[in-house]
């Protein structure tokens, strides 16, 4: 029996890192919509807001929501409404929304030069919509050492749990994960917490107890419906300054495009206080300062881009978290679980798991996702092989496997920091276009260390008599680092010593887990209230200002960053009115 699982293992293990969900929806709920929520062809040629927020994401919607309290608020996203769409809203079609490469997918794919296949959101809500859901708070040192406050961080935190944050059902595979990492001396066992402490735990989830996904788009529940529009389908071009006569130039407005092509201006009112804010995700916001005309002045030059101001940090500091998963067939049937477990260990590594009995939901078609030779996903040949004859074959060996390869789960291990960064740079003056990003992931031997670290760890709770129901005894930890590489999970070239080098199988495994950041970092494009330095009126609020990633997952701390940068600026606002 297990030898016949080998010749189907390999394939399999693309699929299990888009697991499908094991709820279902009880009943079917009308699509939400929103008042103030409308496509950007019905926008006027020119309007005025106090505040313009660019980028409807996991930071921006928060933000919008908080501002509509106290002042007027265009909020624009580029994509469309996650709502009526089961690819987004569904746990059972997860992974879904992230393979579909079409013009209008709420997802869109990029792959940085480092070769690491990657995706970034284009959809009311961001990465929130595309995600595993795990729901987890910052570490209070990370806080403290950001400079925030940590009355009003822990308030926003529970302003944006209200509404999308709920405790997991744990089962078998997850339970045995989390036996497996206590035993073995990841302790202690802290049970269910939102908050980021050292040992064991089970963190929350976005998704509910019937499988419906909680996104930053409910937070704009929390909006004054008579202070907000929100624009669908519209594609800011450029932030606009004015320069005459002042003594920095100061942001006055955006252009935009709606889907249809057509141009819109929209402008800030007169006041003091009025901004606009950038919250396009860490490679949209340094993109779209860039396209602006701030960023490194030779790089602008080389694209025909007006300099506004000479800025040579936007768009470095590019980190992504690297993540390195071990595949382990299971002898026995497991329940389908995202990210719900996770060991915080002393030495900087994430160690997490998820599980499935069939990846393919159920359904009669196997598919594998993101990693599907369907889109072009065939990883283990290199690009200029990736000839339709070789996708065809691909598919149909997709098509023949056995159900038992679709038996299992992973462990993986995310890194902290990371210490090792890269840069973005423009492709060309179309922000619908990805820009080029290297992260240049393991470039800092501290970052190696703790992969080797973490790699290790997954082989101790592999072995832990919590685990043993879910493993093969004669499978040895090297064989399973060797079927694990045989899944196209990256553009890299393979080496054939990975299983005698833990450091090879690090580099040679390495997948993103969608943690990147950086490119508007603060003290260096940003002030630590994230306003743009050398211009007026202009902030970034997002994951691009971050130096490292905060917690097990970044999606928790940044709808709090909304929440809480929202509160701050009405503060500044109200003052200045009372004065």
């Amino acid at each position: 029996m297990v030898l016949g699982l080998w010749r189907f293992l390999g394939a399999a293990f693309a699929a299990v890192l888009f697991l499908h969900g094991s709820f279902s929806s009880a009943e079917a709920i009308p699509p939400r919509t929103y008042s103030f929520m409308r496509n950007a062809t019905s926008a006027p040629p020119v309007s005025y807001y106090d505040y313009i927020v660019i980028g409807g994401g996991t930071a921006g919607c928060p933000l919008a929501a908080t501002l509509s309290q106290n002042a007027s608020v265009l909020l624009l996203e580029r994509g469309g409404s996650p709502y009526g769409n089961p690819n987004i809203t569904e746990l059972e079609a997860f992974g879904a929304a992230i393979s579909d490469l079409s013009p209008s997918s709420p997802s869109q794919r990029f792959i940085s030069e480092d070769g690491v296949i990657n995706a970034r959101g284009r959809v009311l809500g961001g990465g929130s919509c595309l995600n595993a859901g795990f729901y987890s708070r910052a570490a209070p040192e990370y806080v403290r050492d950001v400079g925030w406050d940590g009355k009003l961080v822990n308030e926003s935190y529970t302003w944006v749990e209200r509404l999308v944050a709920f405790e997991p059902e744990i089962r078998q595979w997850q339970s045995a994960v989390r036996d497996g990492l206590v035993e073995i001396g990841v302790v202690p066992n802290n049970g269910f917490t939102y908050d980021h402490i050292s040992g064991t735990k089970v963190g929350g989830t976005i998704f509910d107890r019937l499988g419906r996904r909680h996104t930053a788009a409910d937070l704009l529940e929390y909006a004054n419906p008579k202070g907000i529009t929100v624009l669908l389908y519209a594609s800011v071009h450029k932030i606009l300054f004015r320069r005459k006569g002042m003594p920095r130039p100061m942001a006055r407005g955006v252009t935009f495009r709606d889907s249809t092509g057509a141009k819109h201006r929209a402008y800030l009112r007169q006041g003091p206080k009025n901004e606009i804010v950038v919250s396009a995700g860490a490679l949209g916001s340094p993109q779209l300062l860039m396209l602006s005309g701030l960023g490194p002045k030779a790089h602008l030059q080389a694209h025909n881009i007006s300099l506004v101001v000479d800025q040579p940090m936007v768009g470095q500091g590019m980190s992504d978290n690297p993540m390195n998963a071990v595949f382990i067939p299971s002898p026995n049937p497991v329940e389908v679980s995202l990210i719900q477990v996770v060991g915080i260990t002393q030495f900087g590594s994430f160690i997490e798991a998820a599980s499935g009995e069939n990846f393919a939901g159920g359904s009669s078609t196997k598919d594998y996702g993101m990693f599907s030779p369907k889109i072009g996903q065939l990883g283990t040949v290199p690009p200029k092989q990736r000839t339709p004859e070789a996708l065809a074959k691909a598919i149909e060996d997709m098509n023949s496997l056995d159900k038992a390869a679709f038996q299992g789960g992973f462990i993986l291990e995310k890194i902290t920091g990371p210490m090792s960064t890269g840069h973005l740079e423009l492709r060309s003056r179309n922000p619908k276009d990805n820009p080029s990003v290297t992260f240049n992931y393991f470039q800092d031997p501290e970052d190696l260390r703790k992969c080797v670290e973490g790699i290790s760890t997954i082989e101790r709770v592999i072995d832990s008599k919590a685990f043993a129901s879910f493993k093969y005894d004669s499978m040895s930890f090297e064989s399973l680092l060797n079927l694990t590489l045989s899944a196209p999970v990256n553009l890299l070239p393979r080496h054939r010593n990975t299983t005698t080098s833990i450091e090879q199988f690090c580099k040679d495994s390495v997948m993103t887990i969608w943690h990147y950041h950086g490119g508007c970092q603060v003290g260096m494009v940003v002030d630590s209230e994230y306003r743009v330095l050398g211009v007026d009126a202009l902030r970034v609020i997002d994951g691009s200002t971050f130096n490292h990633s905060p917690g097990t997952n970044p999606q928790a701390t940044v709808m709090m960053l909304g929440r809480y940068m929202g509160v701050k600026i009405l503060n500044e606002r109200l003052a200045s009115e009372a004065s």
